[in-house]
């Protein structure tokens, strides 16, 4: 597995990291939405809580990564499709 994710959305201070993940049961996607702030020291941090004001923004980014998924999903059974019967 690689330790760089497969995509990155994002909006201002709100981002969806999508990660791709291949096991047994072949090829799956997980989405971690995050909101950016400076801390007291002026560095930059993360956090998974989000405002009030960051509900729809995020919800949106959601639907991109949703897409996003969607599209890379139906890329990934072309490719074992094309790969033939062997590949998992």
């Amino acid at each position: 597995m690689s330790n760089t994710p497969a995509h990155r959305i994002r909006r201002g201070v709100l981002q969806v990291t999508i990660w791709r993940n291949i096991g047994q049961i072949g090829t799956w996607y997980s989405v971690i939405p995050s909101r950016g702030y400076k801390a007291g020291d002026d560095a930059w941090k993360e956090t998974d809580s989000l405002n009030a004001d960051d509900l729809l923004p995020m919800a949106k980014l959601l639907e991109l990564a949703d897409t996003w998924i969607m599209h890379q999903q139906a890329a990934d059974a072309k490719a074992r499709k094309q790969a033939g019967p062997t590949a998992a």
